[in-house]
């Protein structure tokens, strides 16, 4: 039995104890030590994503190996390992020309198991389904070989959580979906975590200037401890006209928080030949409106980004390194830690734009 976090359509966020099925062939358990509250989870408790069925909720993640089914080729009993959401399938044209990103194989967002199943059953032996493959949000997981990255033991749990998804789609986002050269200029729309984390990246490759753009003098003081030059409130300043004005338009805009009128204003912060780079994931079926002439005229693109561009096995044991070697001050974006139990509080003051990221630990959680 295990505690875990749900989220059963019309009856909302719960603690339950739950059942866990033994891992089987190719799947691995993780006792989870730190969970990250992602926007991600709250899209699927707002009904941004429609649950048609009951789910464990949590998909950023840390822990360690606990137990090993039949034909896991590369696991170890006690490994420390992070949790990747989008479990690739190894197999289609994407996973072979090493995209793993836009594996379409992958079976992460059905809220399946690869084989189509679930570990999970609540107390009246009914299915319930793990949240992106995963189901972090709980004190034990069993989950497909290949959301599984091993991080060196030394790194904390609450830091291997965020690479589970927010750091890895920020700093992703900079060195790989976009490729930003040294030196060149960008804005950022939202400084959450992933937008926090889209500034690291810029600032490890050599970004200048880097403007944050919130509506939070917090997240803005945030942005700039972790490298923004510029920081502009978003509703006290025309940031159009301001980085127009003052520099031209920049090389590189991210957006980072899903929100229909700020991607509508990226191409207006681009200089000529700009990109405009969409991270934040928004409510499904919404539509945003762009002005093809000036794309055209212009010279400008957008490019969409999912999971950092990256290739979780090989990104995600980098950017454990660089943190591990003083490069990365990830620390500086957890804003609180709380108890499992907390998990629906966190994320209602996600909801309300409060504070930095929070993490999640289980009960009686073992210590390092």
């Amino acid at each position: 039995m295990t505690l875990a976090i749900t989220l059963r359509p019309g009856s909302g966020v719960q603690t339950e104890t739950i059942a866990l099925a033994a891992p089987g062939p190719g799947q691995v358990e993780v006792e989870i030590r730190a969970s990250g509250v992602c926007h991600s989870d709250l899209h699927v408790v707002n009904g941004d994503w429609p649950a048609e069925r009951p789910l464990v909720l949590g998909h950023e993640a840390a822990g360690i190996v606990t137990a090993i089914g039949a034909g896991v080729l590369d696991a170890r009993l006690g490994d420390h390992v992070v949790l990747s959401w989008f479990a690739p399938c190894g197999r289609c044209t994407n996973c072979a020309a090493g995209k793993g990103w836009l594996c379409t194989g992958t079976t992460a967002l059905d809220n399946t198991l690869p084989d189509g199943t679930t570990a999970y059953t609540d107390a009246r032996g009914a299915d319930v389904w793990p949240y992106l493959g995963l189901g972090a949000f709980s004190e034990r997981v069993v989950i497909p070989e290949s959301a599984v990255v091993v991080v060196p033991p030394e790194l904390p749990f609450e830091i291997g959580a965020l690479l589970g998804c927010s750091v890895t789609t920020g700093i992703g986002a900079v060195v790989n979906t976009a490729s930003v050269p040294m030196g060149a200029s960008a804005a950022v729309i939202g400084c959450g975590g992933v937008g926090l984390s889209i500034i690291m990246g810029l600032k490890l490759i050599g970004a200048n200037p880097i403007i944050a753009i919130d509506v939070s003098d917090e997240k803005l003081e945030a942005a700039r401890a972790l490298g923004a030059t510029t920081l502009l409130r978003g509703d006290l300043v025309d940031t159009t006209a301001e980085i127009q004005s003052s520099l031209g338009g920049v090389d590189f805009a991210f957006e980072a928080i899903g929100r229909v009128a700020t991607i509508e204003s990226l191409p207006g912060l681009l200089a000529r030949g700009g990109t405009a780079v969409l991270v934040g994931m928004t409510p499904i079926g919404l539509r945003a409106s762009i002005d093809p002439f000036d794309l055209a005229d212009q010279g400008k693109n957008i490019l969409g980004c999912n999971y950092g561009s990256s290739v979780a096995r090989v990104d995600i044991p980098r950017l454990a390194k660089l943190y591990l070697a003083g490069r990365l001050p990830l620390d500086q974006l957890i804003g609180r830690i709380r108890p499992l139990a907390e998990a629906s509080e966190a994320l209602t003051e996600l909801g309300q734009g409060v504070g930095l990221r929070t993490i999640l630990v289980p009960p009686k959680r073992s210590q390092r």
